[in-house]
């Protein structure tokens, strides 16, 4: 299968790039996780790869969250069947789970939005730097919550207060925000991201990656059993589609309004 959706560049020092190229607004299609995936198994399998950055070729987005016209359609395809939307949202976190797992580092390098299951996405890699744009996970804000592993991991990263008070808020935050709340790990002018990531890359694949990968095994297991919490997130996810708010929250969206949610 050759890649429509991604570009897969090998650059110094077994640093690996994946790109993501899907137009016009890099959205999560389905296409879109299988070559992830597929990407991830490929440089997860080269010797030569030792550390991995996952970025965008959009100027302005990393990565833009779910197709919003196909979750309505999806909405409506599912509708009654609750089993069915919670089984789209587990996708995604398998999806995304692939480079938490991954046994090397993995570094999100944003250079824009990345908001939704863009936010999530970077969640599940080992480093964000940011370069600009907004971070944030702004699902409540269309009726919906979290549904591809953000819920679990925004938690662990920046605890239950905080955490809960970004998804209810549906906070979108600048660099420097999300630098503050150790939601990033490094912020730098968009001119640097690329330099800055490169960098810090080579810095990572000139250590032990492979001591490194068994770490990130043992990290990812102190954070508890994600599994069970990843589960009730996609049970719920599936859950908000009985309220009618999603209706109303896509529906604003589309529209450029603010929603009214029910009262």
């Amino acid at each position: 299968m050759p890649y429509e959706t991604l570009r897969i560049e090998r650059r110094n020092k077994g640093v690996a790039w994946v790109m993501i190229h899907n137009p016009p607004a890099n959205a999560i299609s389905e296409r879109l996780m299988e070559e992830l995936e597929k990407a991830a198994d490929e440089l997860e399998a080269d010797s030569k790869v030792r550390v991995v950055v996952i970025a965008s070729a959009h100027p302005k987005t990393f990565l833009a969250g779910a197709d919003l016209k196909d979750m309505i359609q999806r909405g409506t395809q599912f509708a009654g069947n609750e089993a069915g939307i919670a089984e789209q949202s587990a996708r995604m976190q398998r999806c995304f789970d692939r480079f938490a797992t991954m046994p090397k580092p993995v570094i999100a390098a944003i250079n824009g939005y990345a908001l939704g299951g863009g936010c999530e996405l970077a969640l599940a890699c080992d480093f964000r730097i940011m370069g600009g744009g907004k971070i944030g996970l702004t699902e409540v804000s269309l009726g919906l919550i979290p549904g591809a592993g953000g819920t679990q991991r925004l938690t662990r990263l920046v605890g239950r207060a905080k955490a809960t008070e970004l998804i209810f808020l549906a906070r979108r935050l600048d660099p420097q925000e999300a630098l503050e709340l150790g939601l990033v790990h490094r912020v730098t002018p968009p001119e640097r991201l690329e330099e800055e990531a490169s960098a810090f890359a080579e810095q990572l694949s000139e250590g032990a990656v492979r001591a490194m990968g068994l770490a990130k095994r043992a990290i990812y297991a102190a954070e508890g059993l994600p599994e069970d919490g990843f589960g009730i997130e996609a049970a719920s996810f599936a859950a908000t589609f009985k309220t009618g708010e999603p209706a109303i929250g896509l529906a604003a969206f589309f529209q450029k309004k603010q929603p009214q949610f029910l009262r």
